[in-house]
């Protein structure tokens, strides 16, 4: 297949990629982004392939872990990533200029004076373990610590998760945890705690991969882009979600799982994990994640 030149933006790729972010494309150990994935992000996105994060992070997160690394590997001028950060509700476009207007949908956002509690708790309860996200626009989030084992940390997150959903009932809040394992909402609810294996979001029961799903296709549009087919990219079961709306709405998807020990439900769309590469299902993670978007670099760029 033909390369688009850089900093082109053909109407009808033949692949658009949404990618969630902690997982496939940042380490979950060590939080940041090996260079060979950047190196292969920057290729598919200076080929015309249009590259969207749909992540939990947030905006800072993705401007000091993703972009600034895309940018000194050299992103041609012309060549824009689409980055939809915290389950749809902050968005922004970046260049090898940086980063455009940050845009945040205020009516998603978690109450302010919940936020502060949830601040001052951990502070008191549980700093040893885990950090309150400062840089999270709309929801509160809270990440566990480097040096802390992840059994330690999934122990002390159980206990968190209790106390910031009887915190939410003092402030006379709804809310529904979320078991990433077998996701359910309570319909009733207006928040809901999403524990992952290395935090906790508490967000609208409105935010989600989905609609992170419908503003990349909105965004692209917005280009006059429309792809051919999409694949997205995930390690959690609440990713298929992106899949799932595509789907729904008639493009073309098959997902990757990069951590299908998690358990793969049946879907009406192909479901891809690091053994239809011929890789071991030991391969996880962004080991998977790289894989993948190294297969793509090498089928659509060349």
């Amino acid at each position: 297949m033909t390369a688009s030149m850089p900093g082109t933006h053909p109407a009808a790729p033949a692949l658009a990629l949404l990618l969630d972010v902690d997982g496939p494309v940042a380490s979950p150990v060590t939080r940041d982004v090996k260079p060979e994935i950047i190196a292969d992000l920057v290729g598919l996105a200076s080929a015309g392939i249009p590259v969207i994060f749909n992540t939990g992070r947030s905006d800072t997160f993705i401007r000091e872990q993703v972009m600034a690394p895309m940018i000194a590997a050299g992103m041609p001028a012309g060549t824009v990533v689409h980055a939809i950060c915290e389950k749809g509700a902050v968005w922004f476009s970046y260049t090898s200029g940086g980063p455009g207007p940050i845009h945040v949908d205020h009516d998603l956002a978690v109450p302010k004076a919940y936020g502060e509690d949830v601040r001052r708790m951990v502070a008191e309860d549980y700093a040893t373990h885990m950090f309150f996200d400062e840089t999270k626009r709309a929801m509160v989030s809270v990440e566990q610590h480097l040096d802390v084992s992840n059994d330690d940390y999934l122990a002390e997150q159980k206990l968190f998760d209790a106390d910031a959903l009887e915190l939410m009932g003092r402030h006379g809040l709804s809310a529904a945890l979320l078991d990433h394992h077998a996701p359910e909402s309570d319909d009733a609810a207006d928040y809901r705690l999403d524990p992952t294996i290395i935090s906790t979001d508490i967000e609208s029961i409105r935010l989600g991969k989905d609609l992170g799903a419908s503003r990349a296709v909105e965004l692209l549009a917005a280009q006059g882009i429309t792809p051919q087919a999409w694949r997205t990219v995930g390690d959690s079961r609440t990713d298929y979600a992106m899949a799932d709306w595509l789907h729904h709405n008639d493009h073309s998807v098959k997902h990757v799982d990069v951590r299908p020990a998690d358990g793969v439900p049946n879907k009406p769309y192909d479901v891809l994990t690091a053994t239809d590469l011929g890789l071991g299902d030991d391969v996880i993670h962004d080991d998977a994640g790289g894989a993948f978007l190294r297969s793509w670099r090498e089928a659509l760029v060349g």
